[in-house]
């Protein structure tokens, strides 16, 4: 990713380059010269907010992700610790029913949530025979679990339909497209201000789009919760697995 987001911010910078050094002659030359450096900072101002508008919506989705996951893991685990006040049989059920639905949000929605191809149509299977067995229990001793058991699956089933919806978010092309537009701009108004001086130039235009290319990958990096090396796992819902017993 590093790879591709620095050599992809490279080659604009040198196309930009060469680009003003070739009309850089003559009348142009000293056209070229007669742009304001005053243009620069308003220029970089207006990159810098919109890389923090662009930053603030992947922050975002990324916080909305890591608290979906976590309230899913608390209320999986809520369920566990209220199945021991259910009959012997019916809590190891349930027990094994939240076993295996944490087994398949694992081995099956992760990879189709990196995929941004998990979707709403249809409920797990496991979670969905947990709440119905959880309905279906009688006794009047019961009824305070039963209550609190409902209450903790309906807040899993929400949760996990907040990391779904999560998982299809991502920052839209325009919003790349206005980035490096503002990017090739400001590239442009510096190649001409120093096109007099060609290592200048090029010095300027090496840091500025160091400077780009550092902002674009820390948001590439962060952009899609639950994809990439730095994406989130389902560990929390690993830890509050039951065991086979």
């Amino acid at each position: 990713m590093a790879l591709v987001v620095f050599g992809f911010t490279y080659l604009i910078a040198a196309a930009v380059f060469m680009t003003v050094t070739a009309l850089a002659t003559g009348d142009r030359a000293k056209s070229f010269k007669t742009v304001s450096p005053g243009l620069l900072p308003v220029l970089g101002v207006i990159f810098g907010l919109f890389v923090a508008f662009t930053a603030a919506q992947v922050w975002g989705d990324s916080d909305r992700a890591h608290s979906a996951v976590s309230r899913e893991a608390s209320a999986l685990r809520a369920v566990v610790l209220l199945s021991a006040g259910l009959p012997a049989e019916n809590g190891a059920k349930l027990r094994g029913l939240v076993r295996a639905y944490i087994e398949q949000a694992k081995t099956v929605e992760w990879p189709m949530m990196a995929r941004q191809t998990a979707s709403l149509h249809g409920s797990p299977p496991s979670l969905v025979e947990a709440l119905q067995l959880v309905i279906a229990l009688k006794g009047q001793d019961q009824q305070v679990v039963q209550r609190e058991l409902i209450s903790a699956l309906q807040s899993a089933f929400d949760a996990r339909r907040q990391r779904i919806i999560v998982s299809q978010a991502e920052v839209n092309a325009v919003k790349w497209w206005c980035l490096y537009l503002l990017a090739v701009c400001e590239m442009l108004a510096l190649a001409m201000i120093h096109c007099e001086n060609r290592l200048a130039s090029a010095l300027t235009l090496g840091l500025f789009t160091t400077g780009v290319a550092a902002a674009v990958l820390l948001v590439v990096a962060h952009d899609r919760p639950f994809t990439g090396q730095i994406s989130i796992s389902p560990e929390p819902l690993l830890q509050v697995m039951p065991g086979d017993s």
